[in-house]
This record gives C-alpha cells, structure tokens and sequence, in this order.
C-alpha cells in the first residue's frame, strides 16, 4: 500500500505539534507501509520525502493563496497514491485535489479547527476566509477524518454538522519515550543563563493567541519570588502579538525571567524540560497538546488548562494540575482573563512550594507516557483505520 503524507511542516521544518505528529507517524508507518511524505519548503534530502515551494508569481500574495498554490503541486504528485492522509489546513486542499483529480481516497487528521481560531484573521486578513473554505471542502468530503483526541472530535462535530458521526475517529497524538526521557546534565540550563542551584516555571510554545502565552505573564506576576520562569517562545503569528509580549516580559517585576525565542534544538528542549519544577500550558485552545506529553515523559509536572483534548492527556491530580477555564467569546478569550491568571498562578505555586509533589507527579507523568501514548501503536491503529477505507 502507497500511502502518501501531506504536511506543511517536516523536519528539519517543524514548528508545532502537527509537525512532530507526521514526522513519527511517517517513521512508524514506514515499517508497515509504502509510506511518503510530502511537505513545504526546502528540499530534503530524505528519501520518499518530496518538498515544495511557493510557485513564482505568488510569492508577494497573500499567504493562504501561497498555501494553495503550494497544494496544486503537492496534489500533482500524489498520482499513483493509494491513499493520501493531510494535516491541518495547509494540507487538506492538496488532499482534496488529488481526491478529486485521480479517485484517491483521502484521510484527514484534525489537529486544529479553523472556526475555533478566528484570531488568525488577524494574522491572514482575507486568507482566513480561504483557510476556513479550504478546510471544511476537504473535511466534508473526506473518506475519514481522524481527530487527536475526544474533544478535538466534539469540536469538528460541532464546527461541521455536515459531517457524519460515524466517519471521525479519534487517535490520539504520541510521544517516542525513547528520545523524550530525563537528561540530568545541566550544560544547556548554564548556556542559557537558568540557575541550576534555583526551581523554574517552563513554557515551550509559539508566540500566538491559541498558546494563551500573554495569561501566563500575567500569572507570573504572581508566581513565588525564588522562581526562575524559563520561556522558550519563538516565531510571532503577528507583530502585534509580539509586541505585547514583549511589553509584558519587560514589565515583570521579579529576577530570573529568561526569554529563548530562537528555535531550540529537540536535546536542548529536553534538558530544559527535565529540570523544571512545572512545565505550564496556559492554551486557550489546544485539541491535545504533544508539548504536554513531551514534558510528562521528561518526568516533569504540568500545570495546564482544562480545555481541549489536555485533560485526555493530563491526569489531574496525577499528572499534574487542571485549571478551568470559562470560555464563552469566539477566539477562546477566557471570560475572566484575571481568575483564570490567578488559578494558574495558585497551581504552579502549589507544586512551586512542594517540590516533592512536583516530582512525584512527574514520575507518574512518564509512566502515563509510556503505557499510553506509543507511536508504534498509534501507526498501528492508523494502517486498520486505511484498510477499513480501502476495503470495497
């Protein structure tokens, strides 16, 4: 079986957690499948992976026509495909297309949602209107949809009520626990200034309104004053929201804020990861989160929200610690922006003045880790989800 993978990100191109999802999915499927990845941007020199660029003329338009345009000849090389299977938006027209052009069943996973992010028209003006068109043709005739987990699945129901119950299914996003496991050196934490000698807050994300990054430096007013607050935070949506964060950093009343916003390699993350005190997720929107169980197997405890897909993968009380979230505005705003900065602030002090609750909730994160979220399992729940479309 030829299995064609549609992504805008793939190593060394990844930015968010669908990125992280194609590349371990595409290294599973490979044992078990003729498994290609095509993706955006430069060449790579991987084989079976094909990359391709902006076609000249659109390269001064606007982004989403760049996405479509870049769609049309990921679509052209997927012929001869017996299946093909897009991640997010990005992808799904390319998906689409080829559907249409050579009767090729197409499989969608859902890592987002473009109506649950209307913040983006800020960042693509009219593309957002392309993005969310794109999205809901490719997801409407879909032979499968496959959301990352039980809310993602709630919310494509209730976004698309065209699209029948029965043709979601969930598989949930993994984690290899062979890469992601405790590093207890410490050169990475004196490259970028960390006191090893002092407990810090994390936040690893991009710099964008799903990641609720502004709640978090509101809450870090109020985070214990012996804390270090490590952001690795990089590639603004807009500058706007840049310069918002940047006015909130520079505003923080308190020693030992360090702001990492270039790209990290995946080893200097994980080294980071496994000597903090809490790893915090503070989305507003977040259908599962990889970065949670990312730090869950570096054995570190998470305090994040309760929104979403986290709570399928953080165990309250186990894990780590959920904080509500009242959300009733379109763009996930939080109805009390203040209560809800406040309750992330309690539960990071909770485990900031009881390191060894911290620490036991980390150990039980790992093993959480390990037992549920295996790549080798999730390939394997994917190849019965193909044979079950291919199945005349």
């Amino acid at each position: 079986m030829r299995v064609d993978l549609l992504s805008r990100e793939y190593p060394p191109e990844v930015y968010g957690g669908a990125g992280v999802h194609v590349e371990y999915l595409a290294r599973e499927l490979r044992g078990l499948a003729d498994a290609r990845v095509r993706c955006f941007g430069a060449s790579r020199p991987e084989h079976g992976v094909d990359a391709y660029r902006v076609p000249a003329g659109l390269e001064a338009a606007n982004a989403a026509l760049q996405v479509l345009g870049v769609d049309l000849e990921m679509a052209a090389g997927c012929e001869g495909a017996d299946l093909v299977h897009s991640h997010t938006w990005y992808a799904n027209f390319a998906g689409h297309v080829a559907k249409m052009l050579y009767g090729t069943p197409h499989v969608v996973t859902t890592h987002s949602l473009e109506p649950l992010r209307p913040w983006k028209a800020e960042q693509l003006g009219g593309g957002y209107t392309l993005s969310s068109w794109a999205e809901r043709s490719a997801l409407a005739d879909a032979d499968a949809i496959i959301a990352v987990s039980e809310g993602m699945r709630r919310d494509v129901l209730a976004s698309y009520p065209e699209i029948a119950a029965e043709k979601v299914s969930v598989i949930h996003n993994g984690i290899d626990t062979g890469e992601y496991t405790p590093d207890h050196d410490t050169g990475v934490l004196v490259k970028h200034g960390i006191d090893v000698g002092r407990p810090y807050v994390v936040f690893v994300g991009r710099i964008t309104r799903q990641k609720g990054l502004v709640h978090l430096l509101h809450a870090a007013r109020d985070f214990h004053p012996d804390a270090q607050l490590v952001l690795c935070a990089g590639a603004p949506d807009t500058p706007e929201i840049a310069a918002e964060v940047t006015a909130l950093v520079r505003g923080l009343d308190r020693e030992g804020v360090i702001w990492i916003s270039e790209m990290l390699p995946r080893s200097e993350v994980i080294q980071i990861l496994t000597h903090a005190t809490v790893f915090v997720c503070p989305s507003v929107y977040e259908p599962m989160g990889i970065v949670n169980l990312e730090a869950m197997a570096c054995e570190t405890a998470v305090v994040a929200t309760a929104t979403g897909g986290i709570p399928e993968v953080v165990d309250d009380d186990s894990t780590g610690l959920l904080v509500p979230i009242a959300q009733s505005a379109a763009d996930g705003t939080p109805d009390d922006p203040g209560r809800f900065a406040a309750d992330l602030a309690a539960q990071v002090n909770r485990l900031l003045a009881d390191p060894a609750l911290a620490a036991e909730m980390g150990r039980a994160g790992r093993v959480r880790a390990v037992e549920h979220f295996s790549w080798e399992r999730i390939a394997e729940r994917t190849m019965d989800l193909y044979r079950s479309v291919l199945r005349p």
